[in-house]
């Protein structure tokens, strides 16, 4: 009599030259398959109709030995009844036009889960996964995807135009597509071959003082929650997700400061923030959003269930703003600008009020620049002193550019405009 499968048997066979079939003696009737490409999977066999009969189950580890068991014994209860389990699925599959198991929104959820959900950018690469990769393909089999289609996929991406975007869905899709790979599910990366859709440029830019106040008057204008999510963002000098990602239990408005947990900080180091008190009357002008009677954990959001969302249409709403503020036939008052590039300014700005690089960078929790190497090994000095006071400095700075008195007619009508 066959032996019973262990977990960590099933996970430790490996693939032969000829196809294998491993029985259980957990449930008679039930096999693991195993391909010589090392793929695995589950079947059933029984008798119909005085015939030998084979049901496929699915493919490990979508079904887990537990799973693999409790389909497997519901199929040979229904072979016990005088129904035919394996015609049944091939009907159910004909209706359905896919197997659930073999579908990328299937296996993307099992990626998210098992591996992306460790690594400290997971939210992003969850976000470009589901809604690149997923909504476009969510009825796809894997064995059905070609690099063709990933071709056409980056090209809709680029022509939208969102080249770096399309960029960061081919690295994060051609890890999807190696895991597929050493999990046996697929034969070979369906990425492979596929070039870069975009080369890109380090980018330098920084916004001047007159840019700048432009950006922040028209963030004001904008309302919640954006509006106070660009001016924090001006202010921190974070990260965009970081701070759109903002929770309420993160927050110490009494002693003025912002702890980002290090599940959320892209370097995987949990980094404490300093309020300057404009960030801190920003924070505290937030309207508390309630759902189900209960005030909700996140600082931005418009559903009180999850951060924000719809970025590229905020953008383009501020920038719509931002030329509200100035004269109408001035058609790109802040020239080929992104979100990212007021973290750049934030850092450029402290530098010039004469903030140390060493300091600045605390600030901006890198841990390459002055940090990297071995310097990350024995320099231990958070500088949390002069963190507080350099946000504080940049804050003033940014405060009194809307203070200045203006120096030409174009300032004077954006002070005009902007009151």
């Amino acid at each position: 009599m066959a032996k019973a499968l262990t977990a960590a048997a099933v996970e430790k066979y490996r693939p032969e030259e000829a196809r294998r079939e491993i029985p259980d003696g957990g449930l008679t009737g039930l096999y693991l398959v195993i391909q010589p490409s090392g793929r695995k999977s589950w079947a059933v066999r029984y008798r119909h109709g005085g015939r030998p009969r084979k049901a496929t189950i699915g493919n490990y580890p979508a079904f887990d030995l537990k799973a693999a068991r409790d389909a497997g014994a519901a199929m040979l209860r229904a072979a016990s009844e005088g129904r035919d389990p394996a015609s049944e699925k091939a009907e159910a599959k004909t209706l359905a036009g896919v197997e659930a198991e073999d579908t990328i929104e299937k296996q993307v959820e099992i990626f998210l889960d098992r591996h992306v959900s460790r690594n400290r950018s997971s939210h992003e690469v969850e976000r470009l996964l589901r809604k690149e990769v997923m909504r476009p393909w969510k009825a796809k089999r894997l064995p059905e995807i070609t690099r063709g289609d990933v071709v056409r996929l980056l090209d809709d991406i680029v022509d939208r135009p969102a080249p770096y975007t399309a960029n960061r869905v081919l690295a994060n899709l051609n890890k999807f597509g190696n895991w597929c790979v050493s999990r046996g599910l697929i034969d070979a990366n369906f990425c492979a071959g596929v070039a870069k859709p975009s080369s890109e440029t380090k980018r330098d830019r920084v916004l001047n003082d007159r840019e700048l106040a432009l950006v922040w008057r028209a963030a004001g204008a904008m309302g919640f929650p954006f509006g106070p999510l660009y001016q924090l963002l001006v202010l921190t000098g974070q990260r965009r997700e970081e701070v759109a990602g903002m929770r309420w239990g993160e927050i110490d408005l009494d002693n003025g400061t912002w702890t980002i947990p290090r599940e959320r900080a892209k370097n995987d180091t949990a980094h404490l923030v300093h309020l300057s008190p404009p960030a801190l009357d920003i924070l505290k002008s937030v309207p508390r959003i309630k759902v189900d009677g209960r005030s909700s954990e996140y600082v931005f959001t418009t559903t009180g269930k999850s951060t924000v969302s719809g970025f590229s249409r905020a953008k383009a709403k501020l920038d719509e703003k931002i030329a509200d503020i100035v004269e109408e036939d001035e058609a790109d008052p802040v020239a080929a600008w992104r979100v990212h590039d007021l973290r750049r300014t934030a850092a450029s700005g402290m530098a010039g009020l004469g903030i140390g690089v060493a300091v600045v960078e605390k600030v901006l929790n890198h841990t390459s620049g002055t940090f990297g190497g071995i310097v990350s090994v024995y320099q231990r000095h958070e500088f949390l002193e002069e963190r507080r006071r350099a946000l504080e400095a940049w804050a003033a700075h940014v405060v009194g550019l809307m203070e200045a008195k203006p120096s030409n007619v174009l300032e004077m009508k954006i002070g005009a405009k902007g009151n």
